[in-house]
């Protein structure tokens, strides 16, 4: 069958009118159909959820006296919220978390405890920040997390977060990539307050090897004091810190799992007098050097996934400032404020990946103080969840 076209006259067959009236019709509601659909938000929310059994045992302070044995039930809740603009390259951000308002170290609350301590439900708002990133440029400013890149929390806790701006700079050199990142900051005093300055650069190299790769980085930290802090402990916030940090890792399949293996050296350039180490004993002044050790195997990626660790720490005095270090291995400070350093000892860790977003992590920790009898070991099992 055919029908007539008026413009020219001719004939076409009705099939093949039929096929462009369907095509036409198909092409008609599919661009109605994008036209309609919901463009994705420009507002991304994301969070992660904690459940904590810790238990302390085995413990005296510096002086010698025995900490009571305790047992507690702890948990954490963080929430980001993540704004892109239209061109992309432009975000902005903040992040509310539990935890003390005096503390800049730790979001976990106590909400059980063999001996009737219980926090009160508190939350900081501990980013809010604008980031510029384009090509192999990061830029942000206002309150975020540490920029510079480390395989551990000895030196610095991943929760504290420095008020500032920051800056990094990533090209291709060789097989792998080199990266400089600038920091200057206002340092933590609590959730809320700041006290003192910081301005630290880093150099970090990265490449393929054989199978593997390995990561180089070299840093250096300017810590300028400042009195009137309201929650650092021993005078950490009016101290002066010249902080060298070298970091190496190395990781490559062995077996069906990757093997990683890390060394970080810190060492502190400032010459103490007793008078800067108080109230700290005068045989901390020359406590200024720090290394760590580390081993793990496996991934968590999958469910069913499973990684094993260990760490070995030797972290004196004034090698690390001890308000912004890392808060696990040690009971030793005050509710809020953790005294990370002067301590070497070991942890090791086991974890298992649930399902794509809950896993469950194991650690031991046996700690001594390198400058007096302090000591102690801790058990921690969580429960992570992210969303």
């Amino acid at each position: 069958m055919y029908v007539t076209s008026p413009a020219s006259g001719g004939r076409f067959p009705a099939a093949r009118l039929l096929g462009f009236v369907l095509v036409g019709s198909l092409g008609a509601l599919t661009a109605s159909a994008q036209d309609t659909a919901p463009k994705p938000s420009p507002l991304a929310i994301t969070g992660d959820l904690r459940l904590r059994y810790e238990e302390d045992w085995d413990s005296q302070t510096a002086a010698g006296a025995a900490r009571t044995d305790r047992t507690r039930g702890r948990m954490r809740a963080r929430v980001n919220f993540a704004y892109a603009f239209e061109d992309k390259a432009w975000t902005a951000g903040t992040r509310i978390r539990t935890g003390s308002t005096h503390s800049q170290q730790s979001p976990h609350l106590t909400f059980a405890s063999d001996d009737g301590v219980r926090d009160d439900l508190e939350f900081v708002f501990d980013r809010y920040f604008v980031q510029y990133k384009k090509d192999e440029v990061t830029a942000w400013a206002g309150r975020n997390s540490w920029p510079f890149w480390q395989q551990n929390e000895f030196f610095w806790d991943d929760d504290v977060t420095p008020t500032g701006v920051a800056g990094t700079y990533e090209t291709e050199a060789g097989k792998g990539k080199l990266t400089s990142v600038l920091g200057a900051f206002a340092l933590p005093d609590g959730g809320y307050g700041l006290n003192g300055n910081l301005f630290g650069a880093q150099v970090r190299y990265s490449a393929p090897i054989d199978k593997g790769r390995i990561t180089l980085a070299a840093a250096l930290h300017k810590l300028d004091g400042s009195t009137g802090a309201d929650d650092l402990r021993n005078r950490n916030g009016e101290r002066d810190y010249l902080l060298g940090v070298l970091g190496a890792q190395w990781s490559a399949p062995v077996g069906a799992r990757t093997l990683t293996l890390g060394i970080d050296v810190f060492n502190n350039f400032e010459d103490y007098t007793a008078a800067d180490a108080a109230p700290l004993a005068p045989v901390n002044a020359d406590e200024t050097f720090g290394y760590v050790l580390s081993a793990q195997y496996g991934q968590l990626k999958n469910p069913r996934d499973w990684q094993v660790g260990y760490y070995y720490a030797h972290i004196e005095t004034f090698s690390v400032n001890a308000s912004f270090a890392q808060d696990d291995w040690v009971r030793w400070g005050s509710a809020t404020q953790t005294d990370g350093s002067d301590g070497a000892g070991h942890e090791l860790r086991g974890s298992y990946q649930l399902t794509k977003s809950i896993n469950v992590v194991a650690r031991l920790f046996v700690v001594d103080a390198i400058t007096s009898v302090q000591d102690g070991k801790r058990f921690r099992l969580d429960l992570n969840w992210r969303f």
